[in-house]
């Protein structure tokens, strides 16, 4: 990677950390929003939900060290988590396909990734990410779960037909309610897969026997 090239990421992921800082400000509108009825994704339009830099950070590094080409995140927001997993794909000659429900999301992300650089080795799929990836049919070699959390286990299922020995699933948020169905599943699954949790509880590493 060149240096022109990685300032220019670090610079975009820099610019949208910061402005992440003041998620807590449009939580709170969007919980307003569901005072009366359930949360809905739509509540979090203008909000990132991002990941750390550290986890961004070890995201990139496991894409390198497996040299993992074929990546698949679930949940784009405004395109955090894409940056750091295309800078890694870009030094595996890899490819990002990401998928965010709200349009309006992922345009912003687009325009994000498209800052930082790396659009080369991303591709944003809109819509209901069980509708957007059920024709995929590669060999997936990494697995990023980020999205609605009661769909990580069904997500899960039904990509796992394009697992293989190897193939890394990290999924975020493990410390939050919604994804109870999906660790009792992996967890229950051990002669398949090799669990542990990272990042202090928040996050669960699998990587499938």
């Amino acid at each position: 990677m060149s240096i022109q090239r990685h300032t220019q990421i670090e610079k975009t992921l820099d610019a949208l950390h910061e402005d992440a800082k003041k998620d807590y400000l449009r939580i709170g509108k969007g919980i307003v929003k569901s005072a009366f009825r359930p949360i809905k994704p739509q509540d979090f339009a203008n909000v990132y939900l991002p990941i750390s830099r550290s986890q961004g950070h070890n995201l990139k590094q496991l894409v390198i060290d497996n040299n993992c080409k074929n990546i698949i995140e679930f949940g784009t927001s405004f395109g955090i988590s894409t940056i750091y997993l295309a800078a890694g794909a870009q030094q595996t000659n890899g490819k990002v396909i990401s998928t965010e429900l709200i349009a309006s999301k992922a345009d912003r992300a687009q325009k994000n990734i498209n800052d930082a650089g790396v659009q080369d080795f991303v591709n944003i799929k809109i819509g209901d990410a069980m509708e957007t990836l059920k024709t995929n049919s590669d060999p997936i070699d990494f697995l990023f779960l980020d999205g609605w959390k009661d769909l990580y286990l069904p997500l899960f299922q039904m990509l796992e037909t394009n697992f293989h020995k190897g193939t890394i699933i990290y999924a975020d948020n493990m410390d939050m309610r919604g994804t109870e169905a999906y660790a009792n599943y992996i967890l229950g699954k051990k002669e398949n897969y090799s669990t542990q949790s990272v990042d202090e509880g928040k996050g669960f590493l699998t990587i499938a026997r």
